[in-house]
């Protein structure tokens, strides 16, 4: 899937391609792990389990997992970002299987909250995850959801912090610092879990425990993971938020991906 995103975004000349290889084997744990209830032959099913990828510039990495489970042909990934074609650089809910236009960073966790309160209001059983960057935690607006989600107990809500300690230009450490993250969403009052962003053990441990269910509280999986996991010279290094490979660069990077199968 990793490789299948780089060859959209180098098709395209655009796209995030680390900020979705430091997502995508949450996205894959979700979607795959038996953890989301919702299916492709039925996309608006009113019981279905809400996923709302709140760090919208990841979008092309959502694209290639609704893509492999049915919400839409696998041959329209090829015109991701391309004109005329309905897979914009962020996501929208026109798309088959994404509930929600977002990358205006801030907004996703007050949307899936809003959700979870309808779903407690009308004695619904399906539950709501959102999918948050880490540089996204510095809106103010993350903050109020928490607040309201923690005061009306929806735990049914269950957020994740991609949390790999850059955003779109620097590490936090140089510029503004999200640390201590976890007391942060503990005095919110959450139920807060560390986890290695990279382990479907560890992801699928967490998704599928019941004892978050009968948690009277909102659920935050803090996931630690690595921006422009599985290419070398992309982890951890501030400058590909928004490059695309070219030339040897990209030879490698598909050596890389396509040695790790």
């Amino acid at each position: 899937m990793r490789n299948q995103v780089l060859e959209m975004a180098v098709k395209a000349g655009a796209g995030h391609i680390a900020p979705s290889f430091s997502c995508i084997d949450i996205l894959v744990a979700l979607y795959y792990g038996g953890v989301l209830r919702l299916g492709s032959k039925n996309p608006k099913w009113v019981n279905r389990d809400r996923f709302i990828l709140s760090k919208g510039h990841a979008a092309v990495a959502l694209y290639v997992v609704l893509a492999d489970l049915g919400f839409f042909p696998v041959s329209e990934l090829m015109t991701f970002a391309q004109n005329g074609s309905r897979l914009g650089a962020h996501a929208e809910d026109t798309i088959p299987g994404v509930e929600a236009s977002t990358g205006s960073l801030g907004h996703g966790l007050s949307i899936a909250a809003g959700i979870a309160l309808s779903a407690k209001m009308d004695k619904k059983k399906y539950r709501c995850f959102v999918l948050l960057g880490d540089g996204e935690s510095h809106e103010g607006s993350v903050w109020e959801a928490a607040m309201f989600a923690a005061y009306h107990r929806l735990n049914n809500l269950i957020a994740i912090v991609d949390y790999n300690g850059l955003s779109a230009t620097d590490f936090f450490k140089n510029y503004l610092e999200i640390e201590p993250l976890k007391k942060k969403w503990e005095a919110f009052g959450w139920e807060v879990v560390v986890v290695e962003g990279h382990s479907f053990k560890e992801l699928l441990r967490v998704f599928n425990n019941q004892h978050f269910c009968s948690s009277d509280n909102p659920l935050v999986v803090i996931a630690l993971t690595t921006k422009g996991k599985g290419v070398s010279f992309m982890e951890n290094n501030p400058i590909w938020h928004y490059r695309i490979p070219v030339g040897e660069e990209l030879e490698i990077a598909r050596r890389e991906l396509l040695s790790d199968k």
